[in-house]
């Protein structure tokens, strides 16, 4: 079963994967989210990203654990 999260950077331009994952609820620490992506549990546009601050941009994908969230602006 996988869920789908709509995520809005509203006045951003990006933000750092690792918050990310916090702001949209998918971890419950920041150093979860981090252990996480250090992993390679973490997609972003259907490739691994151990990069726990890659800054994500409007309409990129992230993937982790079944759980798809769409970037928005």
């Amino acid at each position: 079963m996988s869920a789908q999260i709509e995520f809005s950077l509203q006045d951003q331009e990006f933000i750092a994967l690792c918050d990310l994952l916090k702001l949209a609820g998918v971890v419950d620490s920041g150093g979860q989210a981090k252990n996480l992506i250090a992993e390679g549990y973490v997609y972003r546009n259907g490739q691994v990203e151990t990069r726990k601050t890659a800054k994500i941009r409007a309409d990129e994908r992230i993937e982790l654990d079944g759980i798809v969230i769409e970037v928005k602006a």
